[in-house]
């Protein structure tokens, strides 16, 4: 098990290296690249600033709080640009080039290869400034509790887990159907609804977010962590529900390899 590790390491730094090679060719789309993603933050930043000059209170929450909430969102999401982005936006176009072959004939994990083989070298720095907002974030909040930011910590990367485990599922059915550009619109306009405070939904839409549609676990749930009174109920589910998701990742990919036909024979 601990070679294994290893060995993903290891080939992990590998395509890191090699990402960040090919990025530096294009010096300009590397920097376009980052200030897109900034305009990005500074939009969902200013959406909630405008909001609040008109009410106290949104939800529950006040304009501190959403100002976590939305550092919580920029960090996840700045995770799965890192990670995620280059691999699973393009998926649709491996299929249908013949690409994913070389990824499953060779002697390594293909859901790790389909995932992982491009970094996004170029939003380390929309990690940073995700970060150093959080941090801001947290500090103006007048009633911080330090031992709530443990439950932070472990409530991130579970969040990350949730939405690679959806957003894979949605690229893996590229397999099946080929062109499957219409599914991915669909996701974006899903994903939508977790980049919104959960409280701010009507119950049974709360409850379908954090359930069948579990976009809601990406950050609100992980932003409630230190933001309201701890409910273990709601963090057990979370923290059992996103393992379990990314091992039903692992079983779906199985399932859509069956129908694959290469489309370079």
């Amino acid at each position: 098990m601990i070679e294994t590790l290893r060995k993903y390491f290891f080939l992990f730094c590998a395509f890191a290296r090699a990402s960040f090679i090919a990025d530096l060719e294009y010096r300009a789309n590397f920097l376009l690249r980052v200030l897109t993603d900034i305009f990005w933050y500074a939009a969902q930043i200013l959406t909630f600033e405008v909001l609040y000059r008109h009410t106290n209170i949104i939800g529950n929450w006040t304009l501190e709080q959403t100002r976590v909430f939305l550092g919580v969102l920029f960090v996840v999401d700045s995770f799965y640009m890192i990670f995620l982005q280059d691999n699973l936006d393009r998926f649709s176009d491996k299929v249908t080039k013949g690409d994913l072959d070389l990824l499953l004939v060779k002697p390594v994990d293909s859901q790790f290869m389909a995932s992982f083989q491009r970094i996004g070298t170029a939003n380390i720095g929309n990690l940073l400034m995700a970060v150093a907002w959080l941090v801001w974030s947290i500090a103006q909040l007048p009633d911080f509790s330090m031992a709530r930011l443990w439950w932070l910590i472990i409530m991130i990367p579970n969040g990350f887990f949730v939405f690679y485990a959806f957003r894979f599922s949605f690229a893996a059915t590229s397999v099946i159907f080929t062109k499957s550009e219409n599914l991915q619109f669909i996701w974006y306009n899903i994903y939508k609804l977790g980049t919104r405070p959960d409280s701010i939904y009507f119950p049974w839409m709360k409850y379908l977010i954090l359930t069948l549609i579990p976009v809601g676990l990406i950050a609100s749930v992980p932003a409630r962590s230190i933001l309201d009174p701890p409910n273990f109920g709601i963090f057990a589910w979370a923290l059992f529900f996103g393992p379990f998701l990314v091992f039903l990742t692992t079983k779906y990919w199985k399932f859509c390899l069956k129908y694959y036909t290469s489309a370079s024979s």
